[in-house]
């Protein structure tokens, strides 16, 4: 429940009101932007307010208990602070937005209206659109370790332990000629066979995109030239001659574990657990599978 003093729910509640509203939005890099429907700058707890955006947002959605609530912001990306890039490159996911109702003639007189996180962000030509989720959101959000006969790791990280660049997992080579989006030939990286770095990952490394990555579904290997397939289109074209690096994908099974990356004892799943037909199977005369002896010697 929020606590209003007299004088802010004073100057709020008049026939004309001096409101307008404010976004302060922190990236998970630690960078902090401030925006506002207002038609000038607004400051306060020394950061500044822009109206570059056009900002708008829909009616907040709330739930009962502890169901996560949405919103919606819309904008126009106008601003230097916001770029298409940034927006594909994810430097947005996750980040926390603070809501302000202030009165613009004193922002002193103010309002927290809503804490929440960007979610899924979309893009029509030089407008966003991007989801505001309830903090209770992270309630839904898996915590400790899963039993599951894949690994739960990511590939390279502390628990994993692959070693990407010794191990020569990860490769660069140059654009050829772009497809499409989603498409596109790699020349330079020729070693691996055929879908070595499907499940993985390609980097843009040079020129004013560098960092912009996407993650690749299909790799096939055709005279020396990588074609490659993306989950989801890039945001901006690659040139070509743009320098790229590949890393290889991994589908988390054992098997890929062990014969690929060489990695057994790191595998952070349980590939010996039984499954459900196993674990709901009783013992039957002449089964050589549920005699009750070890799964694995």
């Amino acid at each position: 429940m929020k606590t209003i003093s007299p004088q802010t729910a004073a100057r709020f509640a008049g026939a004309a009101t001096t409101r307008a509203t404010c976004w302060r939005i922190t990236r998970r890099d630690g960078t902090v932007f401030g925006f506002t429907d207002h038609d000038r700058e607004i400051a306060f707890d020394g950061g500044t307010f822009r109206p570059d955006l056009g900002l708008e947002t829909t009616a907040v959605t709330l739930e009962p208990d502890f169901a996560a609530g949405t919103a919606e912001v819309a904008g126009i990306l106008s601003s230097p602070a916001i770029s298409d890039t940034d927006l594909a490159g994810g430097l947005w996911d996750g980040a926390a937005v603070e809501v302000f109702a202030v009165d613009w003639r004193d922002p002193d007189v103010r309002v927290l209206m809503r804490r929440a996180e960007i979610g899924e962000v979309t893009r029509s030509g030089k407008a966003f659109r991007a989801e505001l989720r309830g903090l209770a959101h992270l309630f839904d959000q898996p915590r400790g370790r899963v039993f599951s006969h894949i690994c739960d790791a990511d590939l390279g990280d502390a628990r994993c332990r692959v070693d990407l660049d010794a191990g020569g997992f990860r490769r660069e080579g140059t654009v050829l000629s772009v497809i499409d989006g989603a498409t596109l030939n790699v020349e330079g990286v020729d070693g691996p066979a055929t879908d070595w770095f499907a499940g993985g990952r390609l980097e843009i490394v040079d020129g004013p995109h560098a960092g912009l990555s996407g993650e690749l579904v299909a790799d096939r290997l055709e005279s020396g030239v990588r074609a490659l397939a993306l989950l989801a289109p890039l945001a901006v074209l690659p040139a070509p001659g743009t320098a790229v690096r590949l890393t290889a994908g991994c589908d988390k099974r054992f098997a890929t574990c062990t014969e690929k990356f060489s990695n057994t004892l790191n595998f952070q799943g349980f590939p010996h657990m039984p499954g459900t037909d196993f674990a709901l199977a009783y013992p039957s005369r002449g089964a050589a599978d549920n005699d009750g002896g070890p799964l694995v010697d």
